[in-house]
């Protein structure tokens, strides 16, 4: 009789491989479990980075508008400002004007006052004796008188326009040399050494711009005298000695044309 494995034998085969089965498909539920955790977190990692980029936009958003708003406050303050430029360049121009009616008046007063005064100093000159007849009147000569310094002044102003430098240096050099203590020697002052140096004197017009701000430093044109002075300097390629020179105009006349001036020439010749 032929021996037949019992079904007992593979009793052991077929639980393992039923067990085998059973742990596979156990896995695959794990790993399936796993996938579908980390899709979630995916979801939830992309889900709060869309929120933080929405947040950024919306900020930029912001931003952007803070800065559209503040261009335009800008633009209207610029605007306000230009504005306020305009009318106070109005107010300077029609200062200016009455400025320049009250040197014309000044001038003209000042020319009558001369012409009294020369008047006043004309005296009688005896003539010769004669001793043979003494019966003649006596005759009158006026003496002569110099020119007042407002008369130079103007010569001297006349005759820079014309181009006559020379004519207008020996106006305003007699006006010093007759009237030292004229309130018109500043100003002449400073216009002779301007007749010097449009007469190609150059040296002698900056020892002359000089005399103007250390005799009178309080002078209208005591800056502007300083300026010129640097800018003859540079001309001639003393570029340090320039920006001393402009340096002291900003330092010692701030708020000034000739200050504003030299500042944007140090700016330009770094």
């Amino acid at each position: 009789m032929t021996n037949r494995p019992s079904l007992r034998a593979f009793l052991p085969l077929a639980l393992l491989a039923t067990g085998a089965c059973f742990a596979t498909r156990s896995d695959v539920r794990i790993l399936q479990g796993d996938i579908l955790t980390m899709r979630q977190e995916a979801a939830r990692a992309d889900s709060a980075r869309a929120r933080q980029i929405a947040q950024v936009i919306s900020a930029i958003g912001v931003v952007n508008d803070s800065i559209r708003n503040t261009g335009g406050r800008l633009a209207s303050y610029q605007g306000e400002n230009r504005g306020e430029f305009r009318a106070i360049g109005q107010q300077m121009l029609q200062l200016q004007e009455l400025v320049g009616q009250s040197q014309v008046a000044l001038g003209r007063l000042r020319e009558e006052n001369e012409a009294r005064l020369r008047q006043q100093i004309a005296v009688p000159v005896p003539p010769p004796v004669t001793p043979t007849d003494s019966t003649q009147p006596v005759a009158t000569q006026p003496a002569q008188v110099n020119p007042g310094p407002n008369q130079l002044y103007q010569d001297g102003l006349a005759q820079a326009r014309r181009g006559s430098y020379g004519t207008a240096q020996a106006a305003f050099e007699e006006l010093i040399r007759l009237y030292p203590s004229s309130d018109l020697v500043p100003d002449a002052q400073y216009f002779l050494a301007e007749a010097y140096e449009y007469d190609g004197k150059s040296e002698k017009a900056d020892t002359t711009f000089l005399a103007v701000a250390s005799q009178f430093p309080k002078a209208t044109k005591a800056p502007t005298a300083l300026y010129k002075v640097g800018l003859s300097l540079a001309r001639r390629g003393r570029r340090a000695d320039a920006r001393t020179m402009m340096d002291r105009v900003v330092r010692e006349y701030p708020r000034t044309d000739a200050a504003e001036l030299a500042a944007e020439w140090l700016r330009t010749n770094r």
